[in-house]
């Protein structure tokens, strides 16, 4: 089968790797309709994880189930389904606590539980930028969609992107009629913003200097902050009376830069604490690692962020981090998209074949305009 396949920092390769196939008893074979490139596989191709050569790349995936193994009870072949990025097992004490993203049977990999397709140090389970792709525990993984091919576009941001950016407005505990903040107007902090207006929101605020990310912002009711033409924090707060906002998301993570191109890493978690008021909430759904070696200091190099902690501490702050537990929000925002109510597809700028999925990442990473959101379509 066709897939993309990681061959070191800025080098991807679309190639023939063996075709995937039954493994487990409770495994499903699907065949890929569509897959995005995700900001955070940005970070593997730019060479900032330990993710190894010969990876095949795609957590973003949905399609149609082609086959499945003998103790498969509950999908079945010619499925239509959205594949959640989490790899979860269904009965370990976290997923049975809902926290599928934090599954503790499935990756291998010393001190990190949670496992993923395609994504470094997530477990040895290939992604689905590919024709077929494995899917472990395919009763507890898959999520069923109306057959057909209607909504895709909207369909296949449930497999990460729509449940990660909801995530960061509930780790920030957002209530109907808060002022929300989002920082980072790539696609999860623009789903982050699409999550807080459907959740209801009296006002949400992205900022972003890219004036076509800003400006999708702007295409759903939020207001657009460039921070490239003044401290965004100024901004808010001469907004909001002073007051700040209510609560804020953390789309960006740790390759965070000023507007001159240089790395910050704590430049957004600093932000939020001065801009969020006292007593207010911060969810953080932007990418940090433990180890990063390319990062602007020792510290950050060995994952020690030092953020303003003092104030947070000072204004009793809250914070929630982590990767999102799609299986928690993807069967409510399934339904939110076939009742019209969220539209996640307004961020797409992109439609590719698979074989054109080199020049996506290339662009995708330029931050070109208008590049915005790329999926891939393997069939094509």
């Amino acid at each position: 089968m066709r897939a993309v396949v990681y061959r070191g920092p800025f080098d991807v390769e679309v190639t023939e790797v063996p075709d995937a196939t039954i493994e487990q008893p409770t495994d499903a074979v699907v065949r890929i309709t569509t897959t995005n490139i995700c900001g955070s596989d940005l970070h593997m191709y730019e060479g900032r994880t330990s993710v190894e050569e010969g990876t095949v790349f795609g957590h973003e995936n949905m399609g149609v189930v082609e086959a499945v193994g003998g103790a498969v009870t509950r999908i079945k072949v010619g499925d239509r389904v959205s594949v959640p990025f989490n790899i979860s097992c269904g009965t370990c004490r976290n997923c049975s606590q809902g926290w599928t993203s934090f599954c503790t049977s499935l990756n291998p990999t010393e001190g990190v539980d949670g496992a993923a397709y395609g994504y470094a140090n997530m477990g040895p389970y290939p992604g689905g930028q590919a024709e077929l792709l494995r899917v472990p525990f395919a009763d507890v993984n898959l999520l069923e969609l109306p057959p057909g091919s209607e909504h895709e576009n909207d369909f296949t941001m449930l497999s990460d992107i729509f449940p990660t950016g909801w995530h960061g407005t509930v780790l920030a505990r957002q209530q109907p009629g808060d002022d929300v903040v989002v920082f980072g107007a790539g696609p999860v902090g623009l789903m982050a913003a699409h999550s807080a207006m459907i959740r209801g929101a009296a006002r949400v605020f992205v900022v972003d200097k890219e004036a076509d990310r800003l400006a999708l912002a702007g295409k759903i009711g939020a207001t657009a902050i460039d921070f490239s033409a003044g401290d965004p924090v100024e901004q808010i707060l001469d907004a909001t009376d002073g007051r700040g906002t209510d609560c804020g998301v953390e789309a960006v993570g740790y390759q965070a830069h000023d507007p001159s191109g240089e790395e910050h890493p704590e430049l957004v978690l600093d932000n939020l604490v001065k801009v969020v008021r006292t007593t207010g909430g911060i969810g953080v759904v932007g990418v940090y690692m433990p180890e990063d070696p390319g990062a602007a200091t020792k510290d950050a190099q060995e994952g020690r962020i030092g953020f303003d902690y003092g104030t947070f501490f000072t204004k009793g702050q809250h914070m929630g981090t982590g990767q999102a537990p799609v299986k928690r929000y993807n069967r409510q925002l399934r339904d939110l998209i076939v009742a019209g109510r969220a539209t996640p597809s307004f961020i797409v700028s992109h439609e590719l074949s698979l074989d054109a999925a080199v020049d996506g990442y290339k662009h995708f990473d330029d931050r070109d305009h208008g590049w915005t959101k790329v999926l891939l379509r393997p069939g094509a």
